[in-house]
């Protein structure tokens, strides 16, 4: 089997450099339980090192920290493992997101009434964040463009800026923002999403536009759309996109999916009280724009 040191440097591939010992302290689960894992279950997938160790990936890691996450939520071992590495190889962060929270409400909403939630976010978010991961699907990127300067003002303050859209190369700025091509063949070509990942701030919105629209307004074309303000969920968005970004370039987000595979703080009551009252909010200006 390739020595993991070796392929550290090819290709930007993510190095295999953790020993059993460190992902069971980064873990939690123990050192036996892991073995055990591994030949029940074919997870985590260790590679050898020249001297024959076990040597693991941060996102190792962060699909062990899935798997406990959905244990946790009184899912059997196999089950959660199956969701995990599903999650792991998620595609779009709209159809992933609803696949790992069922019970997410799902609303029919035109462009302009998405844009308004997802700027009352943006806004919320410059204003009181404390360093969030944020998360932006543009689709094309002459829609980034006309938001450009209020991105690079929101990612002042956040820790990390992911931003999707049909770049022609994937590029580093200050911030620091990461611009990430999308591949044509991806369903998040047709897909909105603002995620911001904080522990004082959570809050996502997804969307995907319904085919067909070519016609339509743009103010007017229609989105089905997820959102939340509960933090597991809005992690679950951030751990999508997060592997999203990692699968376009193999190795430069390894330590953010490491750093997301933490486990986010429940919702509070005040949160499910605000989404109740947002709930009616969307219904009520979706009434009124349909008239």
């Amino acid at each position: 089997m390739t020595n993991s040191n070796a392929r550290a440097g090819q290709g930007g591939t993510e190095p295999a450099l953790l020993t059993i010992r460190e992902v069971s302290e980064r873990t939690g689960i123990p050192v036996a339980g892991l073995r055990n894992w591994e030949r029940r279950y074919g997870l985590p997938r260790p590679e050898r090192s020249a001297g024959g160790q076990r040597r693991y990936r941060e996102s190792d890691c962060a699909v062990l920290a899935e798997v406990l996450r959905a244990r946790d939520r009184g899912l059997s071992l196999p089950a959660a493992i199956a969701q995990a590495t599903t999650a792991a190889r998620e595609t779009s962060v709209f159809a992933g997101l609803r696949r790992r929270h069922p019970d997410l409400r799902v609303h029919v909403l035109p462009k302009h009434v998405l844009l308004a939630l997802t700027r009352a976010i943006e806004d919320e978010c410059c204003a009181r964040a404390q360093r969030p991961v944020l998360v932006g699907c543009f689709q094309q990127q002459r829609f980034y463009d006309a938001a450009r300067a209020r991105w690079a003002s929101l990612a002042r303050t956040a820790e990390h800026t992911l931003v999707f859209a049909d770049f022609s190369a994937a590029r580093e700025l200050p911030g620091p923002i990461s611009e990430i091509p999308i591949p044509h063949d991806s369903p998040v070509q047709r897909e909105w999403a603002l995620l911001c990942d904080a522990p004082d701030l959570p809050a996502c919105v997804t969307g995907w536009e319904h085919p067909g629209q070519d016609g339509t307004p743009d103010a007017g074309r229609i989105f089905e759309a997820l959102w939340s303000v509960d933090p597991p969920v809005v992690r679950s968005a951030t751990m999508i996109a997060a592997g999203l970004a990692e699968a376009a370039s193999p190795g430069r987000f390894a330590p953010l999916q490491a750093r997301l595979a933490e486990p986010a703080a429940p919702g509070s009551a005040d949160l499910l009280r605000a989404s109740g009252v947002l709930e009616r909010t969307l219904d009520y200006l979706t009434r009124r724009s349909a008239t």
